[in-house]
């Protein structure tokens, strides 16, 4: 087996039927349609006619359809190319589709996480992937992955009220624990989270990723020497995993996609926020600024270095990595490229602009239209 399963203790189920429990709107499938042959992105010969007929057959006699490989292709492309809060939309294109909607059970679903992880990782060189599993149907609900992201770290919450790892995983942490999952005997702050997967309701199992499936990159700084000793480090590929994919009225709710990071989400935000590894204070101490006084800008600089830090690691361990000003210019090309194809670009101007140098970045001078919560295809908020 690619993954370890966990034994799981018996508990209340977790599952929550959402989507399941209704027919597939035929509107909804038919706008998707019409959009997809308007770009010319079905296959060569299909009609748009045709297919249409088809699928309201389909949703009559089952109250579902299936999208065809081009159609989930497009959807989940499309998905990406519609996230108001990415800046990396320029590359939707290249998004890698595995379809894997005829995956059953716990351990299959596991072993294609793994297999997605290792696909995408490529020694570091990371390419945007998606894995779809079956969606929801009249007939029943779809897989469920419970975790944020594949890989995430485990938080711990110490007797004294402070947290081993990281904050924003402790209640996750406690709750895997509960279902069984036993930490390493040596308990560290980058503790790789098992999956906690749901293939039936009420059925949640535990699964360890393998060592190989998680590429990680030791920190170090091009300047400090003293910074290798924090044992600092992150893992390569951010793959979210528990936002569901709407596509024609049809919801895959496990669709884990991953991009690559841009340096700053790690240096300037998951390392550095108060509420996650809060490691600014130590930083700053480490390189003898002035703490006392917020004007003398030590967060700033602090901030600056720990970014800088993540970079320069990334790039040494051969693991690609965007900077935040590069990928801004490259967010306004996509942007420029979709006003040229007479389509609306929705963004969160507050997730758009970098947490590090907000000014000093492009899409900082702009405004955009807004978020469209009724846009589809697309990512949803977590059940």
């Amino acid at each position: 087996m690619t993954v370890t399963p966990e034994r799981v203790t018996p508990s209340l189920p977790i599952y929550q039927r959402v989507s399941g429990e209704q027919d597939v709107n035929s509107a909804a499938a038919e706008e998707f349609l019409d959009r997809m042959f308007a770009e010319g992105a079905a296959d060569e010969g299909d009609r748009f006619e045709t297919r249409l007929a088809e699928v309201r057959a389909e949703i009559a006699e089952t109250g579902t359809y299936r999208h065809t490989a081009t159609e989930l292709a497009y959807g989940a492309r499309v998905a990406w190319r519609n996230s108001a809060r990415c800046i990396g939309r320029l590359y939707w294109h290249s998004l890698r589709i595995r379809d894997r909607r005829r995956v059953t059970g716990a351990a299959a679903i596991a072993g294609e996480c793994v297999a997605h992880l290792r696909q995408a990782t490529r020694g570091g060189r990371i390419r945007p992937t998606i894995t779809v599993f079956a969606p929801d149907t009249p007939a029943g609900p779809g897989p469920r992955i419970h975790n944020e992201q594949l890989i995430r770290y485990a938080g711990y919450r110490l007797d004294d009220g402070s947290v081993l790892g990281d904050p924003r995983y402790a209640e996750f942490t406690e709750r895997v624990r509960r279902l069984g999952w036993r930490p390493p005997e040596r308990r560290g702050s980058f503790d790789v989270l098992p999956l906690l997967i749901e293939a039936e309701p009420g059925e949640p199992r535990l699964f360890t990723l393998p060592a190989d499936a998680v590429l990680e990159v030791p920190l170090t700084h091009p300047d400090h020497r003293w910074f290798a000793g924090l044992g600092l480090r992150w893992h390569a590929v951010p793959a979210i995993s528990n936002m569901p994919l709407e596509i024609g009225g049809v919801t895959y709710p496990a669709a884990p996609f991953n991009g690559w990071y841009v340096g700053s989400e790690i240096g300037a935000r998951n390392l550095a926020d108060e509420q996650r590894y809060d490691l600014l204070p130590v930083v700053a101490e480490l390189m003898g600024l002035d703490t006392a006084s917020e004007r003398t800008l030590w967060r700033d600089r602090a901030l600056v270095e720990l970014t800088l830090a993540v970079q320069h690691s990334f790039d040494a361990a051969g693991v690609t990595m965007a900077d935040h000003h590069t990928e801004s210019r490259r967010f306004l090309s996509h942007l420029d490229r979709e006003e040229r194809a007479g389509r609306r670009c929705p963004a969160d101007w507050s997730w758009i602009v970098p947490p590090l140098s907000g000014g000093q970045t492009p899409v900082f001078h702009r405004y955009y239209d807004p978020p469209d919560p009724g846009q589809r295809p697309a990512f949803l908020s977590p059940d």
